[in-house]
């Protein structure tokens, strides 16, 4: 059990390193890009885990059709109209942000958008507003049909 579940998970590992607090204002938008895109799959991971046990290449197949860049940018358009003002600000500073890294089987539209995604994930977890970052999936992922070529058993990922 977490000693410190009031401030969040961030907070507790920083506590737990000892690593100071940082005003995440100062992060770029692909610092915190780089933190969502690791709470987003551990959030979608939990999710496929939470159904059943199977066998790993089974689960990662699952976990993929959501958090690959075509779908993190599909659900931009589901997300946009319930984002605050302040999130979209977020989206969009990380959508713009120049990358020194392309995706290997996505657009360059789609791997901006999903950086945005990202970025806006990784706010959401830095400033521990988990239930608005879980809101936010629950919504999207319950919104997102996967390209049919992926199959029917993802309709309902939860």
């Amino acid at each position: 059990m977490l000693d410190n579940t009031d401030h969040g998970l961030d907070a507790y590992i920083r506590q737990q390193f000892n690593i100071e607090e940082t005003d995440i204002r100062r992060y770029s938008p692909l610092t915190l890009a780089y933190i969502g895109d690791g709470i987003y799959e551990l959030v979608i991971r939990s999710i496929v885990v939470g159904k059943g046990n199977r066998p790993v290449n089974r689960l990662h197949q699952e976990a993929s059709r959501y958090v690959k860049a075509q779908a993190q940018s599909a659900m931009m358009d589901i997300l946009m109209p319930m984002l605050t003002s302040k999130e979209a600000d977020v989206y969009r500073r990380g959508r713009n942000a120049k990358s020194y890294t392309t995706a290997k089987n996505a657009s360059v539209n789609d791997y901006r958008r999903a950086t945005g995604f990202e970025a806006l994930m990784g706010y959401l977890y830095l400033n521990n507003e988990l239930p608005r970052l879980i809101s936010l999936v629950k919504e999207a992922v319950g919104q997102y049909i996967p390209n049919e070529r992926e199959g029917a058993q993802t309709r309902n990922l939860y």
